[in-house]
């Protein structure tokens, strides 16, 4: 089975990729929204975030602090390395897991930080949505309307540019509305199906 990765930045259109490769019937894993389900679900990782940023990492309700761990953990570079080591390994093991209880001929992994994971290495392909800059502020900001437009262009700066994911990417899919995206995406769902 191929183990497909797709990525891009805030507001390239990776999510509504995976969906029009769901809506072909294709397995995929969201690998952002598994973490997040599994840092209030899973009572090892729960320990871990615990020990490393503090009891205020959570809620009295179980859920997690996400208030207070973005400050801690967007305002320092050593903390972001810090959760990725502890939430990545995690989400990893439950990919695999998830993997064996695929039958298709192919499945999907999206995640925001394949790249600078090092995840992607574990994968056969990798897909990369690519936008223009202004094109991907707009659409997060229709997205998010409690972002202003210089909080977005800060979340882009820290993220690896397109020519970098462009880099390690094994096809590219442009999402500057030059050209359809599901067509781009149908015809990568019939290589990896053949």
């Amino acid at each position: 089975m191929i183990q497909v990765g797709i990525t891009g930045g805030i507001g390239s259109g990776k999510s509504i990729v995976c969906e029009i490769f769901r809506s072909l019937g294709v397995p995929s894993y969201d690998a952002d929204s598994r973490a997040k389900f599994l840092m209030e679900n899973d009572e090892v990782l729960i320990s871990f975030i615990k020990n490393a940023f503090g009891l205020k990492s959570y809620l009295d309700t179980g859920k997690i602090n996400r208030a207070f761990l973005a400050k801690s953990v967007f305002g320092s570079a050593e903390n972001a390395k810090k959760i990725n080591s502890i939430v990545h390994p995690v989400v990893a093991v439950d990919f695999s897991t998830w993997v064996l209880e695929q039958n298709f001929p192919y499945v999907i992994k999206e995640a925001a930080l394949l790249i600078e994971s090092g995840s992607y290495q574990q994968l056969d392909k990798l897909v990369v949505v690519t936008a223009p800059v202004d094109l991907r502020i707009k659409r997060v900001k229709s997205r998010d309307p409690f972002r202003d437009e210089a909080e977005i262009a800060a979340i882009i700066d820290k993220q690896l540019s397109d020519q970098q994911r462009e880099g390690k990417a094994d096809f590219i899919l442009k999402n500057d509305e030059s050209e359809l995206l599901i067509t781009q995406v149908i015809k990568l769902d019939e290589y990896f199906r053949a």
